[in-house]
């Protein structure tokens, strides 16, 4: 059984508190991620039963470029990823931050030379990156995105499509009451279900349960570069799709058809920059606002008319759409990909857009652990 409750390591017991230290609400926090194609970082400080943003940092680094052919972090990828982490290094000492967590996800994972890279930054830039495991990402994700979560609902699919894999964890609310549903998903404890234990839905749970999980080695970076051959668009985004539809057979809602008919009382929360751009797109921005996207409801038919523009702008098109930007303009599709196989299984009216993701789990968990949220709700966070 895999647990995706609390970490025991992000508890900070009184004894570590030098000489009565306080837990001041001025004290500032900070969640670092280095994923495969970006370098992520936010500094906040608690404020009543939220916590605002004091600080952001973004950078490509395309860390994990080449990964899917070579196995290895290239040495291009390398020099990126330690310029952005000296930024960030500066940054935590600027801001004098008090409690941190820096990890790292996929790219250091699968590649040979993750943990090599990782003693280096740490060499280089002082900064001790932790490489978390993909059932600890999935329950950040969980965290972050539990406050878009629609109380209405007892089926909820989120979603986490990272640069070299993609999270999907399936909870079952149906026995929790409504108004409590968004606190049980924050405070979420309980352990996953080996793929043996087919639950079935015809035994109510007693209580919030996390019905399957997986960790699909698939994300935008590694499943662009495995179809970067085949030239005809088109065809590589129906490359793209089959295959993700193929690693995802395992996924316990796959082949339920108890949970395969539960499309009307389902609510998928995706959570990445593939979301982030269909919903911009959907809603014909020409610079991105957070406001607006961040908790917007997207239907199959809103993405599906997404992805079609998407596909007959082309790559060129593509570059010069404002809602995507050049950045994102390669990557775009691979994401989009996966999102309609989602989509295509499990039709739902009510895909909710989520512009938060491990850094904001990473903060909610610090800070409940320093017992600043009396009630758990990251709902009104927001950026400066």
């Amino acid at each position: 059984m895999v647990n995706l409750g609390e970490d025991p390591k992000l508890v900070r017991h009184k004894s570590e508190f030098k000489n009565g230290e306080e837990r001041s609400k001025k004290s500032l926090y900070a969640a670092l991620d280095l994923g495969t194609n970006s370098c992520r970082m936010l500094i906040a400080r608690p404020t009543g039963p939220r916590f605002e943003i004091v600080d952001a940092f973004s950078k490509s680094v395309r860390l994990g470029l080449d990964l899917e052919r070579t196995g290895e972090l290239s040495q291009a990828g390398i020099t990126r990823a330690l310029q952005a982490l000296h930024v960030c290094s500066k940054k935590l000492k600027r801001f004098n931050v008090r409690r941190s967590r820096l990890v790292a996800t996929e790219a250091c994972r699968r590649s040979k030379n993750g943990k090599k890279f990782l003693d280096k930054v740490k060499r280089d830039t002082g900064l001790a990156l932790e490489l978390i495991k993909p059932e600890e990402e999935a329950r950040l994700a969980v965290i972050s995105c539990a406050p878009l979560l629609d109380p209405k609902i007892s089926q909820v699919l989120i979603v986490d499509i990272g640069g070299g894999s993609t999270e999907l964890v399936w909870i079952d609310l149906s026995d929790v009451p409504k108004e409590l549903r968004i606190t049980a998903m924050l405070d979420l404890k309980l352990g996953l279900p080996t793929k043996g234990e087919l639950t079935s839905f015809a035994k109510k749970p007693k209580k919030v349960r996390i019905v399957d999980w997986i960790s699909v080695p698939l994300g935008v970076a590694t499943l662009l570069q495995r179809y970067s051959d085949v030239e005809d668009d088109s065809a590589r985004f129906a490359l793209m799709s089959c295959d993700f539809e193929q690693k995802i057979e395992n996924f316990l809602p796959y082949f339920s058809e108890d949970l395969m008919n539960k499309e009307e009382d389902l609510q998928i929360i995706g959570t990445s920059g593939t979301v982030t751009t269909l919903g911009a797109v959907h809603l014909g921005l020409r610079r991105y606002d957070r406001l607006k996207v961040d908790g917007l409801n997207l239907g199959a038919a809103d993405i599906d008319a997404v992805i079609k523009k998407f596909l007959d702008l082309g790559p060129e098109g593509r570059k010069r759409e404002p809602g995507i930007g050049r950045d994102r303009a390669e990557l775009i599709m691979s994401g989009s990909a996966i999102m309609q196989t989602l989509l295509r299984i499990w039709p739902t009216t009510s895909m909710r857009v989520a512009d938060r993701g491990l850094r904001e789990g990473i903060l909610y968990s610090l800070m409940s652990a320093d017992s600043h949220f009396n009630e758990p709700n990251v709902k009104n966070s927001r950026q400066k």
